[in-house]
């Protein structure tokens, strides 16, 4: 083991975020309003970004001052291959903020639906990377 590009299995904290995205998912689908299903679905592609951010985050072996940093922004750095959904919901994220403070008239049914869609190819999409990277991962992709 040698190789320095060999990755260690995916944690339990991984599989618990994909576990989470999927519950996610199922709380949007069963959401009464689009601003419910919205925030449900957008929390779902967060979780998923965190499972590969947790997969493939390294410590950093230099100190610096930490700011916050979007999760978004992360995941382009240390997946660039999912930049493009990344910058997908990273636009989405101020919509979501206003929804989960209450601005229910800013999300419709449709831009509900098709976020839930989005979200639910996503969680796919980062399953199937995850479970590419570690065998150990393919139970997590199919559970």
């Amino acid at each position: 083991m040698s190789n320095g590009s060999l990755r260690p299995p995916p944690s339990r904290s991984v599989a618990s975020m994909l576990a989470a995205a999927r519950s996610c998912l199922r709380e949007a689908a069963a959401a009464e309003t689009p601003a419910e299903r919205y925030v449900a679905a957008h929390l779902a592609a967060l979780r998923a970004a965190a499972a590969v951010l947790a997969a493939r985050a390294r410590p950093s072996t230099t100190r610096r001052a930490s700011r916050p940093t979007s999760a978004w922004v992360l995941l382009t750095g240390l997946a660039p291959e999912l930049a493009e959904w990344s910058a997908f919901f990273a636009a989405g994220a101020a919509k979501r903020q206003a929804a989960e403070a209450g601005a229910t008239s800013i999300v419709g049914q449709r831009e509900a639906d098709d976020l839930i869609r989005d979200a639910e190819t996503f969680l796919a999409v980062v399953s199937t990377l995850l479970a590419a990277e570690s065998p150990s991962a393919q139970l997590m992709a199919v559970s």
